[in-house]
């Protein structure tokens, strides 16, 4: 039998990392800044790059100031995931470089800290893909969530 491990740290905000679970993840830019949507074009391609092998990411929105995730990391060796922290430290690291030549920006692109949720039950995510499918509607980004060009779901 596999051994779970469950870790907790804590900055501002707690953080727990429990292997073999998915994470409901949000990531805001820092000062509200608003992402062109190059950048946002820059931000989905970077969440999406290790998608199927190291995690997967059954849904994705990539917002103005702020981007919402479902991911599942996966088996790094034989008995440790990819960390979150990890996850998350490449995403806002290779996103913000991108975004920085892509514009010419030269300051802080991300907040350092993210807000993350073990999901729990199969309501609770089916709950939260529907609020990430619907967060461009509801900003009145577009009609569906399929018209707005910054929001992937796994097919």
């Amino acid at each position: 039998m596999q051994e779970t491990n469950f870790k907790a740290t804590e900055r501002n905000l707690p953080h727990w990392e429990l292997d073999g679970a998915t994470y409901f993840i949000t990531f805001n830019t820092w000062q509200k800044l608003e992402l062109t949507p190059e950048a946002r074009q820059i931000v989905l391609n970077s969440c999406l790059f290790f998608n199927n092998k190291r995690y997967k990411i059954p849904v994705l929105v990539v917002m103005a100031d702020h981007v919402h995730m479902l991911i599942e990391p996966w088996l790094k060796l034989e008995n440790e995931y990819w960390s979150i922290s990890n996850i998350m430290h490449s995403i806002k690291s290779y996103s913000s470089n991108q975004i920085s030549k892509a514009s010419k920006h030269t300051g802080i692109i991300w907040q350092d800290e993210r807000y993350d949720r073990i999901v729990r039950d199969e309501q609770e995510l089916l709950a939260i893909w529907e609020y990430i499918r619907q967060n461009p509607v509801k900003a009145g980004f577009s009609e569906t969530p399929e018209e707005y060009p910054f929001f992937w779901q796994a097919s």
